[in-house]
């Protein structure tokens, strides 16, 4: 599994109180293990009425094995009055930590995580500023400090691929944990709002299926991963959980024609990107080595290779016999390459995050769904 948490997350003003109970159960049983609870729209509620209503479910949550950080803007902070020097509201909350959806100046932020208590302060990772250099000029605790990305309901709304890795990178190379949102594609699935397209935080995540947006987001680098809307099916739950591994695992959509050795290659080796990186496949050489004896035919070299193609070199090349490559763009077959199948379209944008050294696995994908 990957070192960071797959997470949920809890509307509890949008579903009974036993409906969350059931959700925390059933994912705990798929490996989840954080919770994103949101406290938004309880205006009406007391401080003391909150704290009776949510207790006792964080409660429950806690000890199944997850880490709660509740949703929090500036009015519900003053509502239960909450301060930088005060966050006794959330020890009695029986929660791990806050998201600070909106932020102060970068002194109080640094002074929350100075609470006796432990909970973790998570600040908005979406936005392009230079908002979490300035919280750590003011000395916080490192260890207190983790990031979250927005989610999107409204659709056309979400970030884009650059701007997502541009506001990442910082955070990435500063070593904060940092997290963003997936969205189940059940059909009239909500989140805080009444929206129902989804909840991603990256627009061309909308509509994708969930494993695949978990996929993508890992190769760029995140660590933690949340559902934002509910509730997923068990089958989406399944699937998050299979694709949150340590290396990327790619669906490739086989011709039937494959012979038993190009298999092999396919599915029961560990692939790795050479360092030495091409513009136009990524390329897979190990297995050259290991099955140099082996006789692999010519059978399909289709003329003109395109984007998302899955490519082994015959034995017509000799001492590149065995290869493996994906094609990152169109371009002519020389003609000794067969073209054994191709990577599901809806994972075609992992492509771009192969890095070099990368190491990835295939997995055939029509055996998968059946099996």
């Amino acid at each position: 599994m990957h070192m960071g948490k797959l997470g949920i997350s809890i509307y509890p003003i949008r579903a009974p109180m036993k409906r969350w109970e059931d959700y925390l159960e059933q994912s705990a049983g798929y490996g989840f293990s954080r919770v994103f609870e949101s406290l938004i729209g309880l205006s009406r509620l007391t401080r003391e009425e909150i704290i009776e209503r949510y207790q006792p479910l964080n409660q429950r949550a806690q000890k199944l094995g997850f880490e709660i950080i509740v949703d929090v803007a500036p009015s519900v902070l003053k509502q239960v009055g909450v301060t930088p020097f005060d966050l006794s509201f959330f020890e009695e909350l029986n929660v791990n930590g806050f998201r600070l959806d909106e932020g102060y100046s970068g002194m109080e932020e640094s002074v929350m995580t100075c609470n006796p208590y432990g909970l973790l302060v998570e600040i908005n990772a979406s936005i392009e500023s230079h908002y979490i250099t300035t919280i750590l000029d003011y000395q916080p605790v490192r260890s207190h400090l983790i990031a979250c990305h927005n989610f999107y309901p409204q659709r056309h709304t979400g970030l884009s691929i650059e701007h997502f890795k541009k506001t990442s990178r910082r955070f990435c190379e500063l070593g904060i944990r940092l997290a963003a949102f997936v969205s189940s594609g059940v059909e009239g699935s909500f989140g805080p709002w009444p929206s129902t397209d989804g909840l991603p935080s990256l627009e061309c995540h909308r509509g994708l299926p969930i494993e695949c947006q978990v996929t993508h987001l890992l190769g760029m680098g995140m660590d933690d991963i949340i559902i934002a809307n509910c509730f997923p099916t068990e089958g989406e739950l399944k699937k998050v959980k299979e694709s949150f591994g340590i290396i990327p695992t790619l669906d490739v959509i086989l011709d039937a024609r494959t012979s038993e050795t190009e298999r092999k290659i396919l599915f029961e080796e560990m692939h790795i990107s050479r360092g030495d990186v091409s513009d136009k496949i990524v390329r897979s050489t190990l297995p050259r080595v290991k099955y140099a004896e082996k006789i692999i035919a010519l059978f399909n070299p289709k003329p003109n290779i395109q984007r998302g193609d899955v490519i082994i070199n015959s034995e017509q090349y000799e001492n590149y016999a065995g290869e493996m490559h994906i094609a990152l763009c169109d371009y002519p077959n020389t003609g000794k390459s067969n073209v054994i199948g191709k990577i599901r379209p809806e994972e075609l944008i992992v492509l771009d995050e192969i890095k070099p050294w990368q190491k990835f696995r295939l997995r055939n994908y029509h055996e998968d769904r059946t099996s």
